[in-house]
């Protein structure tokens, strides 16, 4: 083999654009570690986080969820489930006086500020616990609906049970730092979702930018209410042991998440890290609804009924959630006999309805009926019956009946053939 002797020199390059490429190629790598953080931030600068779609309930994102921590003022969300709990019940209303007792009146801490001897509405009581994370309104609640501060932290922690928080220990309705109370981001979340979930009026209070009392104007110390106004709650801490807490919550187009971030070093990190959870999921998630529910997702026929025919409805109407580029083309299919036979009892399933993105099914929802639709009298009974006989497929029942049938007719033309061969013999042997 022989080398060619003319081979050409690949040109040089000046040293200056060496350096370009460089630099373009190392700018390149930077923004793609940024587009990589930024679509899923595994670093969260605190000590301990989640992101929870409280929609439907389900984990989007945990970050050492399961350090015990100090819950500081988180603790007064779950002494808010109890009072809501009690609102609900009807044991207490929004009006009821509440005596503010020497105890309430001494309480440390972050204050509302209430007075010794005076009663204070409920409501009012409430607003200083969401809003200005009043100690002393904690205290006054849990005498109010327990009859002594001991006897609330014991219905606390058999709620804190009740809801599934494995790991949290609470010794006072307030969160101040106390030897032994405990939690976790986790259990955090789940307290939080679960109030959500059954007290969404409790936004009301837990929106409040500021609220005054006796003149004198707190304001909320969730600040995130002032910087997206997607957010609309939930509740801050901070204990100096453990650092900032943040529960945020905000809503966007039918979808609530909910960002609890623990044991961050200043305030501003701890909003600064609860936002970016919340963007996180917005951006990387996308609310499904399903139809609307006040319409009927289907009308079908009803033979031998009161009624001709019947509405379904979605079973369900919670959303689904999933990562938008499953959302692309996502669209309800419908599974729905054309007719039905009555009676028909409310809350029958009658069909299913399933939410494919392709060829995959992301949901699956049972369509039911509304009403009840009794049998009609004997004579619409009889008419229904002759009308379905005549719509009967019966081509599909004689076409095997006619094979059948042809069949034995040939055997029978076999037969008779073979028979007559015989008596035609038998008639020879008698000529012959």
């Amino acid at each position: 083999m022989t080398r060619n002797a003319s081979t050409r020199r690949l040109p040089s390059f000046p040293r200056e654009f060496l350096v370009l490429a460089c630099t373009l190629s190392f700018l390149a790598t930077a923004v793609g570690h940024a587009l990589c953080a930024a679509e899923s931030p595994s670093a969260v600068n605190a000590t301990s986080a989640m992101l929870v779609d409280v929609t439907n309930n389900e984990i989007l994102l945990e970050h050492n969820p399961d350090v015990l921590i100090a819950p500081a003022s988180f603790t007064k969300v779950l002494t808010l489930y109890l009072v809501f709990e009690a609102l609900e019940k009807g044991d207490v209303k929004l009006d009821d006086p509440i005596f503010i007792s020497r105890t309430a009146w001494q309480t440390g801490g972050s204050k509302m500020f209430v007075e010794l001897g005076n009663k204070i509405p409920l409501e009012e009581l409430l607003k200083g616990i969401a809003v200005v994370s009043g100690n002393d309104a904690c205290v006054a609640v849990a005498e109010h609906l327990y009859g002594s501060v001991e006897a609330f932290v014991t219905a606390m922690n058999q709620k804190a049970q009740e809801l599934g928080m494995k790991r949290s220990r609470f010794l006072n309705p307030h969160g101040l730092p106390v030897q032994g109370q405990v939690t976790t981001a986790r259990d955090m979340a789940t307290l939080a979702t679960a109030y959500l979930r059954r007290f969404p009026q409790s936004l009301r209070f837990h929106s409040m930018t500021e609220y005054t009392y006796h003149d004198i104007t707190q304001p909320n110390r969730n600040r995130l209410l002032l910087k997206d106004s997607s957010v609309d709650g939930l509740k801050t801490g901070f204990v100096a042991d453990s650092g900032y807490h943040l529960m945020a919550t905000a809503q966007r187009n039918g979808l609530r998440l909910l960002a609890v971030v623990m044991g961050a070093n200043t305030p501003a990190i701890r909003e600064k890290e609860a936002l970016a959870l919340l963007n996180y999921g917005f951006r990387l998630f996308a609310f499904i609804p399903p139809p609307n529910p006040s319409q009927p997702a289907a009308v079908i026929k009803v033979w031998k009924g009161a009624a001709s025919q019947v509405s379904l409805y979605f079973k369900e109407t919670t959303p689904v959630v999933v990562r938008k580029e499953k959302a692309q083309g996502v669209q309800w299919v419908l599974d729905v006999p054309p007719a039905v036979i009555a009676p028909i009892q409310k809350g029958q399933t009658l069909g299913h309805a399933f939410l494919k993105a392709g060829d995959a099914t992301l949901a699956t929802v049972d369509l039911v009926a509304t009403t009840d639709i009794s049998r009609a009298n004997v004579f619409v009974r009889l008419w229904h019956s002759i009308v379905l006989l005549g719509q009967y497929p019966w081509r599909q029942i004689w076409k095997p009946v006619a094979y059948v049938l042809g069949a034995a007719a040939a055997c029978a033309a076999v037969a008779a053939v073979i028979l007559r061969v015989k008596n035609l013999r038998r008639k020879k042997r008698s000529f012959d």
